[in-house]
């Protein structure tokens, strides 16, 4: 129960306290005006039976009230759960999304590396054939001039003198040059 209607449990008691205490006061006949005649009856019953009255259309409303939130609070409940569920499903649909396109961009990557690692090999390969080609053109090169110099060596007359050796001479003062400077 909360403080409110424990205040209007207390004030009914109040109300039905009083009225108890006063019965004798509020069951006395008293003459009445409705405005178009004169009645005459206990006025303090008839104020007593209004205020009952009210209490019971009061009571009515507030239920009515109740019951009118309480289904308001239960349509906004599934209308929440409709959309947290439209919410997680496009949030799944953006997931398998990413999943798809990181799927492609890898095999993308993959098929460009398959094709740059073939091209580089390709490459090599070429590289490997054409150092070949150069290292047996200088073969055959060293070979032809090697067979060349064989046959001038073999051409060439058998009795060649020895080199001799030549002499050097021992420089002195008066054989170097007086604007030659040794230091540069």
């Amino acid at each position: 129960m909360g403080a409110r209607s424990i205040i209007l449990f207390v004030i009914a008691l109040l109300i039905a306290a009083l009225a108890a205490l006063n019965w004798g006061t509020l069951s006395a006949p008293t003459a009445m005006s409705l405005g178009v005649t004169t009645v005459t009856a206990p006025l303090g019953l008839v104020m007593l039976g209004l205020t009952i009255l009210l209490a019971a259309f009061f009571l009515a409303y507030v239920l009515w009230l109740q019951g009118t939130v309480l289904l308001d609070a239960r349509r906004h409940t599934k209308e929440l759960q409709a959309q947290r569920e439209l919410a997680d499903r496009a949030e799944a649909s953006r997931f398998t999304e990413l999943r798809t396109f990181l799927e492609s961009q890898e095999s993308t990557l993959a098929a460009r590396t398959g094709e740059r690692h073939a091209a580089i090999l390709a490459r090599i390969e070429q590289l490997e054939t054409a150092l070949r080609q150069r290292a047996d053109q200088a073969d055959n090169t060293l070979a032809a001039h090697i067979g060349q110099l064989e046959d001038r060596l073999d051409r060439r007359p058998a009795a060649v003198p020895a080199a001799t050796p030549v002499g050097v001479t021992p420089l002195t003062a008066s054989t170097v040059p007086a604007s030659f400077d040794p230091r540069g």
